[in-house]
């Protein structure tokens, strides 16, 4: 009988315990912040100020590039080397990328659009990704 108790005891104290620590668990993921890189907040802080974000994605063949609204989460401008007229030429180099950057330019000028930052998406700048921006910056944004 004794045995009984102890057992019925141990299996309440049991239950109890673990319902109190799954509600603390529970309470303690919601209030914890997520983890985010640097660079995040970063382009909220410039996209707040009112700048939007040209962003560059290079392949081994190809290289694009877009004007980012982050606020809204829309592409504004984008131009590359996958285009129809561009596509016989190779675009694995410097001479194609700078082509894209003024394409880009001059579709973001005619959006009203004259600055913006050069988000690198973390290429060094070197090679296609600076002759991209040299070419937008010919093509008249400043950044």
């Amino acid at each position: 009988m004794r045995s009984l108790l102890v057992l019925l005891l141990a299996a309440c104290t049991h239950a109890w315990q673990g319902a109190s620590g799954a509600a603390l668990l529970r309470t303690q993921r919601a209030s914890t912040p997520l983890m985010k890189h640097n660079d995040y907040f970063q382009r909220i802080q410039r996209a707040e100020s009112g700048r939007l974000r040209l962003c560059v994605f290079r392949s081994n063949n190809n290289i694009y590039g877009q004007v980012i609204d982050d606020t809204k989460g829309s592409v504004i401008a984008a131009a590359s080397t996958m285009e129809k007229d561009l596509r016989e030429t190779p675009g694995g180099n410097c001479a194609a990328a700078t082509v894209v950057g003024k394409r880009l330019a001059e579709r973001a000028l005619q959006k009203g659009i004259d600055r913006v930052f050069f988000d690198r998406n973390e290429y060094k700048y070197h090679g296609r990704v600076a002759a991209l921006a040299d070419g937008a910056r010919e093509g008249g944004l400043s950044f």
